[in-house]
């Protein structure tokens, strides 16, 4: 009976030992030999710029400095002469917000259809988009931000230009 015993033990042990606590043991080693450092850690997402400018609140101090400029300026508030400003300015915020990679609640035309009539029908052109331009960078500048975001903004707004005059 012992050498029965014996015979069963030991395959026994050498079952538990390599099969079950050997792999645990390993597992431990090659656990402990790996720092939190090696695993992949996701890179926080970038700011939209519509985060970075400060969202909501200065789109809309934003929006409403800047119209007030351009309805100060005899040479381009012609434009907007019967335009409802309150429905304009919201127009502006949903756009201006969507572009900065803000939510996306615009709803109005694009930019070529938007604005072909004042092209065709008032003379809209390059002087007067740099006028648009101005006011944009003065706004921005009241609004202390930083030279290169406006240059960016600029750009933005600058990408559209072919647009906005129906070219």
């Amino acid at each position: 009976m012992e050498q029965q015993l014996t015979a069963f033990i030991y395959p026994f042990i050498l079952f538990v030992v390599l099969g079950v606590l050997a792999p645990l043991l390993l597992a431990g080693v090659a656990d402990k030999g790996r720092s939190n450092e090696d695993e992949v850690k996701e890179a926080p997402a970038e700011k939209s710029l519509y985060d970075q400018l400060g969202g909501d609140a200065a789109i809309d101090a934003a929006v409403n400095i800047f119209y007030r400029r351009v309805l100060s300026d005899a040479y381009i508030k012609v434009f907007f002469e019967g335009t409802d400003m309150t429905r304009q300015a919201a127009k502006q915020k949903a756009f201006l917000t969507m572009v900065f990679g803000g939510p996306n609640n615009y709803t109005g035309m694009d930019m070529r259809a938007g604005h072909k009539h004042l092209v065709e029908k008032m003379g809209l052109n390059d002087s007067h988009f740099e006028h648009v331009l101005a006011h944009l960078r003065s706004t921005l500048a009241e609004l202390g931000v930083g030279e290169a975001k406006v240059a960016e903004i600029i750009a933005i707004a600058d990408s559209v230009r072919d647009d906005v005059l129906d070219r």
